[in-house]
C-alpha cells in the first residue's frame, strides 16, 4: 500500500523557514536599522540634558533576537492557522450537499440502502474521504450489516467523535508555538537579567548605563512575547470553534438526511 504523503509536516518546515526569511529580511532592512537610529539620537538628547524624558520606541522594543524570533513563531502558527482554516471551509462546503438523495418522508430499509451507497461510492476517492462523504458511507454500510437503526446512528457518532479528535490533534503545531513564544521570551529575560548583572560592579561606581541596557532585553522580551501569545490564542480558539461546529453541523446533517429516513423492519 502507498503511504501518503506527509503534507502536512512539510508545510510546517516550509512555512516555518518563510517566516524566518520573511521576518529576517524585515529586521536587517528596517527593524534594526532604525532602532539604532532611535538609540543614535537617544544618545545625542541625553548627552546635552541627562534628565530628558524621550518616548519609547517600537523599533527599540522588538530589535533583539528573541522578539525577532517570537515574530517568526507568530507567522509561522498564522500560516497553519491560515491552513487548518482552509480545510474547516472546505469540509463545510461539503454540507451544501445532498450525497444520499433521499426525500423527505421516505422510508428506507436496510435491503435498499444499497442504492444510496452507491452514490457515494460514484465519487472520487478523494471526495468519499472527505468527512461527511465518509460518515454517511461508515453509517449506511453499518445499518445493511447489522439492520439496526441505532448502530447505524452509533456508527455516525462515532464517525464524528473521531473527526473532532482527529481535527484537535492537528493543532499540535499551533499549541506548540504557542508554548515556545512566550519560553523564547524568558530566554530574552535571563539573558537581560544576566546582562545587567554583569554591569553591576558599573553601576555602583556610578555608569548605569549598561544595567539600563540588560533591564531593557528582559522588558522588551517579555511584552513581546505576551502580546504575541495572546494574539496566536485567539485565532487558536477560532479555529477551535470553527471545528466544533463542523463536526455538530455534519452530525446534524446525517441525522436529518439518512438517519432519520431509517426503519428497522
Amino acid at each position: 500500500m502507498k503511504k501518503a504523503f506527509p503534507f502536512d509536516f512539510f508545510y510546517a518546515l516550509i512555512t516555518l523557514l518563510l517566516s524566518f526569511t520573511m521576518v529576517h529580511a524585515v529586521y536587517t532592512i528596517a527593524v534594526r536599522p532604525q532602532a539604532e537610529a532611535v538609540l543614535a539620537h537617544q544618545r545625542e538628547v541625553w548627552a546635552e540634558d541627562p534628565l530628558a524624558s524621550m518616548p519609547r520606541s517600537m523599533w527599540v522594543i522588538v530589535k533583539d533576537h528573541e522578539p525577532e524570533a517570537c515574530f517568526v513563531l507568530a507567522i509561522w502558527a498564522g500560516f497553519i492557522l491560515g491552513y487548518r482554516q482552509y480545510l474547516v471551509m472546505r469540509e463545510r462546503k461539503l454540507l451544501e450537499r445532498d450525497f444520499v438523495g433521499m426525500k423527505d418522508g421516505e422510508v428506507v430499509f436496510a435491503d435498499d440502502i444499497r442504492e444510496f451507497t452507491r452514490q457515494i461510492e460514484k465519487l472520487s476517492p478523494v471526495e468519499q474521504q472527505r468527512f461527511l462523504p465518509r460518515a454517511l458511507k461508515i453509517a449506511m454500510n453499518r445499518f445493511a450489516a447489522t439492520r439496526s437503526v441505532q448502530h447505524a446512528a452509533s456508527a455516525a457518532r462515532e464517525e464524528c467523535e473521531f473527526e473532532a479528535s482527529k481535527l484537535d490533534a492537528e493543532l499540535s503545531m499551533i499549541r506548540f508555538s504557542v508554548w515556545a513564544i512566550p519560553a523564547v521570551g524568558f530566554v530574552g529575560t535571563v539573558r537581560g537579567i544576566g546582562a545587567a548583572l554583569q554591569e553591576a560592579q558599573r553601576a555602583a561606581a556610578g555608569d548605569v548605563t549598561g544595567v539600563t541596557q540588560g533591564l531593557g532585553i528582559t522588558f522588551n522580551a517579555t511584552l513581546v512575547a505576551l502580546t504575541l501569545t495572546i494574539i496566536v490564542m485567539f485565532f487558536l480558539h477560532q479555529i477551535q470553534l470553527s471545528q466544533d461546529r463542523l463536526v455538530l453541523d455534519a452530525k446534524a446533517k446525517i441525522d436529518n438526511t439518512l438517519i432519520r429516513h431509517l426503519r428497522e423492519r
